[in-house]
């Protein structure tokens, strides 16, 4: 039986001989053996075709940093807090904590249930193609993404220090560090597994943490396997002011420096957030061709701004990713056009066709992949499919600009890996959606009641009911950090940074 079939767009972004994609208007697109095999504006005959009248078909969404376990586990703790130290606190107290605990307290099965609904929210949400950080415990994170039918980059962490924590004083607390290197055997052992199974959909990737939780030792043994498995490597930089102050204090430079000093920096090199990064650091990571990739809304919640515009705008290959937090990916281009504009008070600033562009073509090309991210002859299917046609995108002068700026994962209708619908008519293929809904679900509810025996939930966590409603509990800004407090350098988008390296 053939495998052929074709999808209708009123509006395809198409291109060709790899040029830059432009609007094609009633054409489909006819995918053959997983494979684009033309756009052609004739209606296909003698194979299955997906027609809906309003639709578009955009080149599916490259997510290229996210958690999973992540956006469920603190969905709903973490909004509307005033804290002293916001970047430290979420992740630091909140989400690194919770994280841990999954891993100790919950089965596979439970690990698994969680891993899934994430996944289904992001499949639902546009991405095809998902680079995903998580714990070494959490290996059948991989067979999640088997099962589901993602693309899938799976990218365990590796750490110097995997005791973190957050004190009482709002500081972090990193334990010992020592030259151990932990996860870097479980990352051979999936790679051995995983790494270019199902057709190549299953990759992976390294994760050293971060600049403050990872050793020069570390780092250049990451990057030295990398280059002998010839992979991918990604790593969260400068997503905190303290972050900053414990790389400079150890090693005499700031972050980005200690990165390129141990090698790390560099085309495979996906460096996630950088909002703490001054404008010397974004020249080192222009000049190493080093992409970031910016998740605005993550930091949006807790009063960050995290403009994608300010890394772009400096030649830096930028992307997008949705930091495990409402995991839909047109909301999060749209964030990205809105922290940029305001934060350069500029309504031009990182337009629809730009945040596409890093969200598709520019996000496969941090992933050395000249076959995604695209709609053309010769490229892998992966394709989403929006519904125009709802009366809140109507009537469409820009579909571009009218799918940025209105749509969310909703209006998603149709999801394709490999010409494989993972989505069709908005609802999931690829397994029990209610099923996969109530076992994610009560999963993280176990893990709720047990952070709360433990304290990791304490009352500022809590609902407060009283006369028949309920409205969450109120708390106090978490004290400021005690001691010298950051100087100007040290805030996101600084301009100076006022170290000098040890010599």
């Amino acid at each position: 039986m053939s495998s052929s079939h074709a999808v209708y767009g009123r509006w395809v972004l198409a291109s060709a001989g790899g040029e830059a994609p432009e609007l094609r208007t009633d054409a489909w697109v006819v995918v053959e053996d997983g494979l684009i095999a033309e756009v052609t504006g004739e209606r296909p005959r003698g194979i299955p075709v997906y027609e809906i009248p309003d639709a578009f078909v955009l080149p599916g969404f490259v997510n290229c940093h996210n958690h999973c376990s992540s956006a469920l586990l603190t969905r709903g703790l973490t909004e509307d807090r005033s804290t002293g130290n916001p970047a430290e606190e979420l992740v630091y107290r909140i989400l690194m904590p919770l994280g841990a605990l999954a891993v100790e307290i919950l089965s596979d099965r439970e690990m698994r249930a969680v891993m899934a609904l994430g996944m289904v929210e992001i499949i639902k949400g546009g991405s095809t193609t998902l680079v995903e950080v998580f714990r070494a415990g959490a290996r059948e994170t991989f067979d999640v993404a088997i099962e589901l039918g993602l693309r899938f980059y799976g990218a365990l962490y590796v750490f110097s220090s995997a005791e973190l924590g957050f004190s009482s004083e709002g500081r972090i607390t990193y334990g010992e560090a020592g030259t151990e290197i932990r996860g870097l055997d479980e990352s051979l052992a999936a790679h051995q597994r995983y790494h270019g199974s199902e057709d190549d959909r299953i990759r992976v990737a390294l994760a050293p943490h971060g600049a403050d939780t990872c050793g020069p030792e570390l780092l250049r043994a990451v990057r030295r396997t990398a280059d002998e498995l010839g992979c991918l490597m990604t790593i969260h930089l400068a997503q905190s002011a303290q972050e900053v102050e414990k790389v400079v204090a150890e090693h005499g430079m700031r972050p980005a420096e200690y990165l390129e000093h141990c090698g790390l920096l560099g085309p495979r090199l996906i460096a996630a957030h950088c909002i703490y990064c001054n404008d010397e650091e974004l020249e080192i990571l222009r000049r190493t061709d080093t992409t970031v990739v910016s998740c605005p809304r993550t930091f949006s919640r807790v009063g960050l701004s995290a403009a994608y515009a300010r890394f772009a705008g400096k030649g830096i290959r930028t992307v997008l990713g949705t930091d495990g937090y409402n995991m839909d990916f047109v909301t999060e281009m749209r964030a990205a056009g809105l922290a940029s504009k305001l934060h350069f008070g500029d309504g031009g600033a990182a337009d629809a066709h730009e945040v596409v562009e890093a969200g598709t073509r520019r996000g496969a090309a941090a992933l050395g992949r000249e076959d995604l991210g695209r709609i053309e002859p010769g490229a892998r299917a992966d394709l989403t499919v929006v519904d125009m046609g709802r009366p809140h995108l109507q009537p469409v002068s820009d579909p571009l600009r009218t799918m940025v700026w209105n749509v969310d994962r909703a209006d998603v209708a149709a999801t394709l890996v490999d010409g494989r619908y993972l989505v069709r008519d908005g609802a999931l293929q690829t397994g029990d959606e209610r099923d996969i809904v109530r076992r994610g679900a009560a999963a993280v509810e176990k893990l709720w009641r047990e952070a709360r025996a433990r304290g990791l939930l304490d009352e500022r966590w809590q609902v407060a009911w009283g006369g028949g409603r309920h409205r969450p509990a109120l708390s106090p800004p978490a004290p400021a950090p005690r001691g010298r407090q950051p100087s100007r350098s040290l805030r996101p988008g600084g301009d100076r940074g006022g170290v000098r390296r040890r010599r």
